[in-house]
Parts: structure tokens; sequence; C-alpha cells
């Protein structure tokens, strides 16, 4: 399995059958969030396994910690950030009909990439 680097921590691609769905595992960094934004072609289920941080979900705020899980529809604007002293790590369920990294529409980020765009 190969470990993806992002500027917020890394994911590894545990499955990936691209028909129907992907799973990923993600972990945040503490102190950092991933970029603020949504998907057109899939919905996202993510399940916490350690840590704790804040998921966006349109204009709501969730805390999460060990246990937590967050449902995620297509089109909704979400992003999640680690507040604790460890890494925030998740398991992230991907169903639709495209997983791509081009699928995400970005609002805000933190790290200078392309707002507006489709890019990891």
């Amino acid at each position: 399995m190969d470990v993806e680097k992002r500027p917020w921590g890394q994911y590894v691609v545990l499955a990936d059958h691209g028909g129907n769905y992907k799973v990923k595992t993600i972990h945040v960094e503490p102190g950092h969030r991933l970029s603020l934004q949504s998907h057109e072609h899939r919905s996202e289920h993510w399940y916490v396994t350690s840590g704790s941080g804040v998921v966006w979900l349109d204009e709501d705020r969730v805390p999460v910690t060990p246990g937590a899980s967050v449902d995620i529809a297509v089109g909704v604007r979400h992003r999640v950030s680690c507040d604790g002293d460890e890494p925030l790590v998740f398991v992230e369920v991907q169903h639709g009909t495209y997983f791509g990294e081009d699928d995400i529409v970005r609002y805000d980020d933190d790290y200078g990439r392309q707002v507006g765009s489709a890019s990891a």
C-alpha cells in the first residue's frame, strides 16, 4: 500500500473497487485541517479510530473522538481539523460513481492549493 503525503498529513488506500466503493485511512496531523471541499460523484462515511477534531458539514461543526462516525452526502461542503496533541485518524468509505481525486471542488485551503478547482 502506498502512502500519499499531503500538507495536512497522509492517506493510504486500503481498497479500491472502482465500480462502487473505495476505502482509505486518513491521518491529519495536530493543528492541521483538510481543505473545505465537496464532491459531485461520491458520498463519504468517516469512522474515527484515534485522536480528536472537528468536522465541518456545511454550517454545522461536529466534534469527533474515537468511535464517532460522520456521513457526508454528495455536494455537502466539508472539512476536518485535528485539534488534539496526536494525529486524528479515521477510516473513509467512499460510495458513488467516481472516486478520482479530481472530484474535489475546493472552497478554502490553508496550503495555497487552487480554490474552485478539482485537485488533490
